[in-house]
């Protein structure tokens, strides 16, 4: 059993691909494959938000359904891309590849393939029917997403098992990274509503509506109890390590996307539960929603201002990619809410914060492709 120190692993997972160029690093340009990592699955999921948050926002404008259909194909290329990169690197290096499960900080990452999957396959439906066909999309929705949830719900039994087993982990080793083993699940339920108006009428909409709901919720009490850890670690030891900053925006990762599965599962829920409940989960939608999107505010203040205290000293790595997807999910909660609600304040609000999102992925995007010219990111994790 590993005892882990957070400020010693972490810094040394960080700095292990922004460190300065070597020899050795220059073996390591010849070997991409060789340090393949889920992390970099992260990628797709902050480039699949674009797309997914575009298609439901609420105040459209001229272009940007084509503009987000584009982002859905580039997403679904990265996706395709780094899924074949990741079978040759299991099949070629098997022992690096044991050991990203195995390494305390990487092995949490292992829930960004999961929702990578789930994001593509709910753009696929969204934006892609115009392409392929609504058939088509259907089909590719179901397969990806299928995948993506049984691929999800592994990390979530199988990383806190692990985690349990094999280290012992100090009371500062919490951040952000420990939501992405058990956030999948919500992101199954919240793009599961999406394919439940697909589902064959009767037991098996029901099933796969109720399916949903118990991912909701199994992933939900799983984040809260992670995040109080989260917060308490920040309160009783300070900021994280400059390397691993970014991942406190990975807690509006599960706050924004219960909002979003909420209020997508009330929008299916009629015809496929009686009446009464149905109006029961649409006052859910409200009552759960509001509360949480006002603490997801509170946090995504709390994130920017430490994020603003640290930017001086904070390297670029593959966490940086936290700051997209967890802002996606916010936009798709607030268009959520307004959808549930009819208030402006969240029409407002989900429009302001893709601005933010739009702009951050620009700036995440474009060092991710300058660090992998470079080769400061196909770097081993030590």
């Amino acid at each position: 059993m590993t005892t882990v120190t957070f400020r010693r692993t972490a810094a040394a997972a960080s700095a292990a691909q922004v460190s300065t160029p070597t020899a050795a690093g220059a073996g390591e340009r010849r070997q991409p494959l060789r340090y393949l990592a889920p992390n970099w699955f992260a990628a797709v999921m902050g480039t699949g938000i674009i797309a997914n948050a575009a298609a439901t926002l609420p105040m459209q404008f001229p272009g940007l359904k084509g503009v987000a259909t584009l982002v859905w194909a580039l997403a679904a290329l990265l996706l395709t891309v780094l899924a074949g990169a990741w079978v040759l690197h299991w099949r070629r290096y098997p022992q690096e590849a044991r050991g990203h499960g195995l390494h305390p900080i990487m092995m949490q990452f292992y829930g960004a393939p999961p929702m990578a999957l789930l994001t593509v396959g709910a753009g696929t439906l969204l934006l892609g029917k115009d392409i392929i066909g609504s058939t088509a999309a259907v089909t590719v929705d179901w397969v990806l997403w299928s995948a993506g949830t049984v691929f999800g719900l592994m990390t979530a039994a199988a990383i806190p098992y692990r985690m349990i087993t094999r280290h012992t982990f100090d009371p500062d080793s919490a951040f952000g990274g420990w939501l992405m083993p058990v956030v999948p699940p919500m992101v199954s339920a919240a793009l599961g509503a999406l394919l439940v108006p697909h589902t064959p009428a009767g037991q098996l909409r029901l099933t796969m509506f109720v399916a949903c709901l118990a991912m909701f919720g199994l992933s939900l009490i799983a984040s809260l109890v992670t995040i109080t850890l989260i917060w308490s670690r920040l309160l009783h030891h300070g900021l994280l390590p400059a390397g691993m900053v970014a991942t406190v925006w990975l807690v509006l990762g599960p706050l924004g996307q219960s909002v979003t599965a909420a209020g997508s599962l009330a929008n299916v829920a009629p015809g496929v539960v009686d009446d009464r409940t149905a109006a029961g989960l649409d006052v859910f939608a409200v009552l759960y929603g509001v509360p949480t999107w006002g603490f997801a505010m509170l946090w995504l203040a709390l994130a920017i201002a430490v994020t603003r205290h640290a930017r001086t000293s904070m390297p670029f790595n593959l966490t940086w990619w936290g700051f997209t997807f967890p802002l996606g999910c916010c936009v798709t909660g607030s268009t959520a809410l307004y959808q549930h609600t009819g208030a402006d304040l969240f029409a407002v609000t989900a429009v302001g914060l893709y601005t933010l999102l739009v702009a951050a992925w620009a700036v995440v995007a474009a060092r991710t492709v300058q660090g992998v010219l470079r080769g400061d990111l196909l770097r081993p994790v030590r």
